[in-house]
């Protein structure tokens, strides 16, 4: 049965027991502002002297740096007392950045691992985890799809939710769409029905129209009537033969950087007020902010360098576990444990130390690693 529940500004924690283990399970977001809540319970349930703990992120939307380091201060409390932290179903977004932290190690991936940790009530509705589809009620490949999402398709459900918001809210419209640049490509990534699909595909292949410069140029474009529009000439008769009468398109930012647009339109000439493009602001303000805790990178060289950077530091670490191991003969958790408790105890970055170790074996010396 749930022991506690926190929850406050779309953040909840629930805590249960199960024997010796302790189980919190996180809902919503864990922000900059909800991080110290988190932090907060996770110490007390620690400083109580429980020494297994498992997360269960199943109903986590969104972590940003903050909450990240919540989880790395209390792995690391636990790991100096002997105790354990194990996390469990994890969305793909979250597991990213698990991963890219060093963090994902902690993650049960056991599919025989029974459902010990979590209450009826949780494991019925856990995702990926829960009971078999039969017995949910849904069809066995659509977990397996569920299970398999990429960061993209995380990202495309949220934005499919916007344009169906907009579309109810923002007066006049008769069909909204997200356009988001990926691989250097213009694409949609979210619509309400296929005449605006076909309309954002027009204004691809043309290379002109409000949703184009809009991703381009990072200003909003207002097409009042496209019978008298005359700053897309290839595009507008595509428009007009579809019934489309005026658009409007907001720009995405990411770091003030365009990369994309949502885009409104409308079969009645003029449907948009003042207080419409007001909204329409509004909703491609909070798709911005999605796209930007998803930490899209608007270029692919800035995504490069930020992976293989991530990457160094894994080859790094791991380098240094088997310089570890050889020297001291031990196993390679207990070499990764010497590493995180000589950062944890000297407050210096796991990587500095990985990185002197490595650098040891070039100079060719006897260094003390303990």
């Amino acid at each position: 049965m749930p022991a506690g529940d926190r929850a406050f500004s779309d953040f909840a924690v629930v805590a249960s027991f199960v024997g010796a283990d302790v189980v919190l399970a996180l809902h919503g977001e864990v922000d900059i502002v909800r991080a110290p809540e988190f932090s907060a319970f996770f110490e007390t349930i620690i400083d109580r002297g429980h020494r297994s703990v498992v997360l269960d992120l199943a109903g986590l939307r969104f972590m940003d740096a903050s909450g990240l380091a919540v989880i790395a201060q209390g792995a690391d409390r636990l790991e100096v007392t002997g105790g354990t932290l194990a996390i469990r179903t994890p969305a793909s977004m979250i597991l990213r950045l698990l991963e890219i932290t060093g963090l994902a190690r902690l993650v049960s991936s056991d599919p025989e691992e029974p459902d010990r940790h979590l209450t009826p009530e949780q494991s019925e509705v856990r995702p990926g985890g829960g009971p078999p589809a039969e017995r949910a009620g849904m069809p066995d490949g659509v977990t397996k799809f569920g299970a398999l999402r990429s960061d993209e398709e995380v990202i495309d459900e949220a934005l499919a939710l916007a344009v169906s918001l907009a579309r109810a809210v923002v007066g006049g419209a008769d069909g909204v769409s997200v356009s988001l640049r990926r691989r250097g490509l213009l694409s949609t990534v979210a619509a309400t029905n296929q005449t605006v699909s076909n309309m954002d595909a027009s204004q691809y292949a043309t290379g002109q129209g409000p949703c184009v410069d809009a991703s381009t140029v990072g200003r909003w474009f207002h097409a009042e009537s496209l019978e008298s529009e005359s700053r897309w000439p290839e595009f507008t008769p595509r428009a007009r033969a579809l019934g489309i009468e005026s658009i409007l398109s907001s720009p995405l930012l990411v770091r003030q950087r365009p990369v994309g647009a949502l885009n409104i339109y409308s079969r009645t000439p003029s449907a948009f007020t003042v207080r419409d493009q007001e909204l329409a602001g509004v909703f491609a303000d909070k798709a911005s902010s999605l796209l930007h805790r998803a930490d899209l990178d608007v270029s692919d060289d800035g995504l490069s360098v930020r992976f293989q950077g991530a990457l160094r530091v894994r080859e790094v670490i791991a380098q240094a576990q088997g310089v570890l191991m050889e020297r001291q003969g031990i196993t390679e958790s207990a070499a990764y444990r010497a590493l995180r408790l000589f950062s944890l105890r000297n407050g210096r970055p796991l990587q500095e130390r990985a990185d002197h170790i490595v650098a040891s074996t070039r100079r060719g010396g006897s260094h003390n690693d303990d």
